[in-house]
């Protein structure tokens, strides 16, 4: 979703954020700044609760009684994938965290072990947890993955497990070709077509600089910023992997450079700029970019099937309302991304669009809806789920109700050691 750098220049807000440190803040011969040491700044953009619209699934009063529940099934489920990582736990397909109906399901080929069993029944006492039979488990559908991403052409557009462990969702152009692509494939599969993934105020940010705001590199083209992080002792920013390449250097809309890009991953597409950062998120109220306001992040959130997820970019704003479908996934870009997450905005409006990759992907804290938690960022969107887009550049660019982000668990996995800085 990087937009060309022309793109760029059919907006441009004049507001300059002052510039007040707390603290004095030491570079590092890496260019960031030792992690200990971030403050927030005293910019003039306010703090201020999100305030997420339209109607409330399953019939709770307010969404943020239905964040409190999700939070509570993300915990538990945070909890069975981590014992599904050993010995002896081959059978887990996939959990589906539904706060719509109050609880999890968890799907498992054969009998779950002992160890499990003793986790589940230490957290029935907190939420609703139900185990249903699958018939692959998630590493043997990891396994089909991997072969057809190896020999699939541009018939395949994407790969993902069903979270019940019945088989794999492939998307292409048509189903005759994605199916012939396939070749001797081990599992049930299940073909869409039409889908057809594309790499996809905060205008004027600086340092420390915050989450969901606008840069471009050297190469041309604009992205957005994700996250404050800290690496290798420094802070930096997380951001999209086929925004840049290591040495090129990020700069905001007005030139002000960010820093140069030390680390990148495309195939799990994140990348990190080193940037004297901080743990904050530029946000503004739905549907309405002159609310601008910012949020400190207070930790990360793993990524679950049914899981409700806020955007922000620097193009299209804020957006609420999204849902995660799929995770697990593999897209096609002209190249293989891994592992993201596929989403959707339950009222088919603007989810993301050209220019809000590497942005922002949150989830609001229900006990204090002005912090939020970092679940990943923006990847690429559905093309053929145009819709008009919103925000703050509204034309001249393509805007999708489906989306795809990358999970914070990518950027664990490409940089070790990395964590988040909290605002």
């Amino acid at each position: 979703m990087k937009i060309p750098r022309d793109m760029e220049k059919t907006s441009r807000f004049t507001r300059r954020l002052a510039i007040a440190l707390g603290a004095t803040l030491v570079a590092t011969a890496l260019g960031g700044v030792q992690a200990a040491a971030a403050q927030d700044p005293g910019k003039d953009t306010p703090t201020q609760a999100i305030e997420q619209t339209g109607p409330v699934p399953g019939g709770f009063a307010s969404w943020k009684e239905l964040l409190a529940t999700q939070e509570q099934l993300v915990r538990a489920a945070d909890r069975i994938s981590a014992a599904a990582q050993e010995p002896g736990a081959d059978g887990y397909a996939g959990i589906i965290a539904a706060p719509e109906n109050h609880e999890l399901r968890l799907y498992w080929k054969g009998n779950t072990p002992k160890a499990v069993n003793a986790l589940l029944g230490e957290l029935r006492n907190e939420v609703a947890v139900n185990v249903l039979p699958a018939r692959h488990s998630a590493r043997e559908l990891a396994r089909e993955t991997a072969r057809i991403t190896r020999k699939a052409t541009d018939a395949i557009t994407s790969v993902a497990p069903q979270p019940d462990g019945s088989g794999l969702v492939v998307t292409g152009p048509n189903s005759l070709s994605a199916r012939s692509a396939l070749g001797d494939v081990k599992v049930p599969v299940t073909v869409e077509v039409g889908v057809r993934p594309a790499l996809a105020t905060r205008w004027d940010d600086s340092p420390p600089w915050w989450g969901g705001g606008a840069w471009r590199n050297t190469s041309g083209g604009g992205c957005s910023t994700g996250f404050a992080v800290s690496h290798a002792g420094v802070t930096k920013m997380l951001s999209a992997g086929h925004c840049g390449a290591v040495g090129n250097t990020a700069t905001d809309p007005t030139g002000q450079v960010i820093g140069n890009i030390s680390e990148d991953d495309n195939g799990r597409d994140v990348l990190l700029i080193n940037a004297r950062s901080a743990g904050r998120v530029f946000n503004n109220a739905i549907g309405n970019t002159a609310s601008e306001f910012n949020n400190p992040v207070i930790g990360t959130f793993g990524s679950y099937v049914g899981l409700w997820v806020c955007t922000s970019g620097a193009y299209s704003g804020t957006n609420c309302s999204i849902q995660v479908q799929q995770t697990g996934v593999s897209i096609n870009v002209g190249y293989w991304i891994i592992d993201t997450v596929r989403a959707e905005q339950s009222a088919h409006t603007n989810a993301v669009g050209q220019g809000d990759s590497g942005g922002s992907v949150e989830v609001i804290n229900s006990a204090n809806t002005s912090q939020v938690y970092a679940a990943g960022v923006n990847t690429a969107i559905d093309t053929s789920t145009a819709v008009p887009c919103t925000g703050y550049v509204t034309s001249g660019r393509t805007c999708a109700w489906r989306m795809y982000y990358t999970p914070w668990s990518n950027a664990v996995a490409s940089f070790p050691g990395i964590s988040i800085v909290l605002g």
